[in-house]
């Protein structure tokens, strides 16, 4: 990973940071397919981790509590059962009050304030992803699809 990507994914806003990745894909002449792929799966992904992280509560798929946004942490999260997993948590907690399913200090996940899911939301639906019953599986060639974009996106940073 470039230092460059550390620092976007450290403060950059969801914009700044597509526009990266979009610069990238035509610097490297990547495949339309791709090209059609990485940034919405990017803004997906993004449009809840980036106010994570602005409020200070950003947490890895195991619950537990990170500091900063790290293209590592962007990469754990572009699991597609991972990000499934974070879209229900947050439609949980957005319900609750309270940030849920972490193992955040109590005090800071009581100020949790409610994360917009429609971007989030949008996409999975898009993609086969049943948002009314969290136990439900989606298409494993979604699963591997999203596997090839990460890969992309590994490549541009």
């Amino acid at each position: 990973m470039k230092q460059e990507s550390y620092e976007l994914f450290e403060s950059a806003t969801v914009e700044r940071i597509l526009e990266v990745l979009q610069n990238e894909l035509q610097k490297r002449n990547e495949s339309p397919f791709w090209r059609e792929k990485v940034v919405p799966f990017s803004e997906a992904i993004l449009s809840v981790l980036i106010p994570l992280r602005d409020r200070g509560m950003l947490f890895d798929p195991q619950g537990v509590s990170v500091s900063l946004l790290t293209p590592e942490l962007f990469f754990a999260w572009s699991d597609f059962l991972s990000l499934k997993t974070l879209a229900f948590t947050l439609q949980k907690s957005n319900e609750a009050g309270v940030l849920l399913r972490t193992k955040l200090d109590e005090t800071l996940y009581q100020k949790y304030t409610p994360v917009d899911l429609t971007t989030l939301g949008a996409y999975l639906s898009k993609n086969r992803v049943n948002l009314e019953n969290e136990y439900l599986d989606f298409p494993i060639s979604s699963y591997n699809l999203h596997q090839g974009v990460s890969n992309v996106i590994k490549s541009l940073l």
